[in-house]
């Protein structure tokens, strides 16, 4: 079976009444969708204009030289029932990702706070022994990956890779690099990580098969980069950051300090393991479960109760409950702790929300002006396969300006069309999300925050973090998407 292409559409009829009417074909859409992404990137790169307000920006300019009247765009204040591409755009995409992101960030801190990493870490120790500690900790990053955000994990568990390295006189290489391709991994491919959703969102795929997808193409991908771990962790040699281990120290003793103020009294005893698998697993095997039941099922009440404990709201609320209930108040915790821990969770995830919404509006104003039109015309008259373009058109957006979930969001914008026109499964776009995915992180470098987090946490030069760390991220990348093209051949 050949690969699925889009299929041509008539264009979009021509705007009037706009502020500005600056092009008029194909040609002149095209240019607009030029102009807008450099001017995007310049925003970013050069300005360093904070991405939520460069894609605004952006935006509002496409959309303008586009010919969209300012009434399309921002509404009118005489109509207040009046839909503007904007308010459509931004509400569109958060009305799905907001609360899942919301519920996972929660769900992560309970567990972080309540000690699920150490257990999870120190028990696959345990059971691999010494001297397969790098995979024990690769598995502890895909693990525990799946509930907490990139840099949230490497915080956490930092200190028990130090623990590992120091102790085996071995370089931390070898204990890290398995451990943050299990958390990149998981990050870029799995909900309720903001890329994904972001992507599932826009793209408009169930969340089951995003899950599905990502785990057929992360596991390969990961492995690939274990084994590239491996490679490179026995030919540089790099010593444990002891500055490092006493900040760690430092700092755990300061959450320890904050968990005391906030009603969070720390007990001798580690928390089951069984407990923080079952918390972590629920949400996935409800999500999975309601979306083989909407294939296998005819319409019944019980597919109907599937479907219901299965929607990715109420999957990802019966997991934070039973992780209230598990890790808090059957351990001593008070509702005032638990308020304060979830309470917390969420500021750093405004910018991120922010900037999905972001490029919600940047995708609806591309769709609205007729620039979508024009680039998925283009597309198909090009030949290349919609998840080849889709995974090279976010290379470059990752490459250039470095935040994934920039280069997700843009890149989801712009190929849309491609899928809408196509009549694609649900199965095959979330493919093309995994290839969207896989480009966002590739080839992590001097532009990215990962880059310089990874080198400062474990003591790793500037030139040994590009051989080591950027090699990675590109390894997970390339692998993941040539996974993802395999399957697209049989699924499309």
């Amino acid at each position: 079976m050949s690969y699925p292409l889009a299929a041509p559409a008539p264009a979009a009829p021509p705007h009037t009444g706009g502020l500005l009417l600056l092009v008029d074909g194909t040609a002149g859409l095209l240019t607009v969708a030029a102009v807008g992404i450099a001017l995007l990137l310049f925003l970013i790169i050069k300005v360093r204009l904070q991405p939520f307000v460069a894609l605004l920006a952006v935006s509002i300019a496409v959309g303008l030289l586009a010919g969209l009247s300012v009434t399309e765009l921002f509404g009118t204040v005489q109509r207040s029932d009046a839909v503007s591409t904007i308010e459509s755009g931004m509400g569109g995409i958060l009305g799905h990702v907001a609360i899942i992101i919301g519920l996972g960030t929660m769900l992560g801190a309970v567990l972080e706070v309540s000690g699920g990493a150490e257990v999870l870490a120190s028990r696959l120790l345990a059971l691999f022994g010494e001297r397969r500690a790098p995979l024990a900790m690769g598995l502890t990053g895909l693990i525990f990956g799946i509930p907490v955000f990139f840099d949230v994990g490497i915080f956490v568990l930092a200190p028990i890779v130090y623990a590992a390295a120091k102790r085996s006189g071995r370089s931390i290489l070898l204990y890290c690099l398995p451990l943050l391709a299990g958390l990149s991994m998981t990050h870029a491919f799995l909900p309720p990580h903001p890329g994904p959703v972001a992507a599932a969102g826009l793209l408009h795929v169930d969340l089951g098969w995003v899950i599905l997808m990502g785990v057929v193409c992360g596991i390969p991908a990961v492995l690939a980069a274990w084994a590239y771990s491996a490679w490179i962790g026995r030919r540089i040699f790099v010593a444990v950051p002891q500055d490092m281990v006493e900040a760690a120290a430092d700092a755990k003793q300061a959450v320890l300090q904050e968990q005391r103020a906030s009603g969070v009294e720390p007990r001798e005893e580690p928390v089951p393991l069984g407990t923080v698998l079952a918390i972590i697993g629920t949400p996935l095997i409800l999500i999975l479960a309601a979306t083989f039941s909407s294939i296998a099922l005819d319409p019944s009440t019980g597919r109907s109760v599937v479907e219901f404990f299965g929607h990715p709201f109420v999957a990802l609320t019966i997991a934070l409950l039973l992780a209230y209930y598990l890790l808090g108040i059957r351990r001593g915790w008070s509702r005032k702790s638990l308020e304060t821990v979830s309470t917390a969770s969420l500021k750093p995830i405004g910018n991120i929300l922010l900037v999905v919404g972001a490029g919600g509006v940047f995708g609806a104003v591309l769709k609205a002006s007729g620039v979508a039109q024009a680039l998925s015309d283009t597309f198909h008259d090009v030949g290349l396969p919609v998840i080849v373009l889709s995974y090279l058109i976010s290379v470059v957006l990752r490459v250039a300006q470095g935040s994934a979930t920039v280069a997700i969001v843009t890149t989801a914008g712009i190929v849309a069309p491609l899928l809408s026109e196509g009549h694609h499964s649900q199965a095959f776009t979330a493919l093309v999300i995994m290839a969207i995915s896989a480009g966002s992180i590739f080839a992590s470098h001097v532009n990215d925050g990962g880059f310089w987090m990874v080198a400062k946490y474990f003591g790793i030069s500037e030139r040994d973090t590009l051989r080591t760390w950027t090699v990675l991220e590109s390894v997970l990348s390339l692998a993941g998407f040539v996974v993802a093209a395999v399957v697209s051949v049989f699924v499309g």
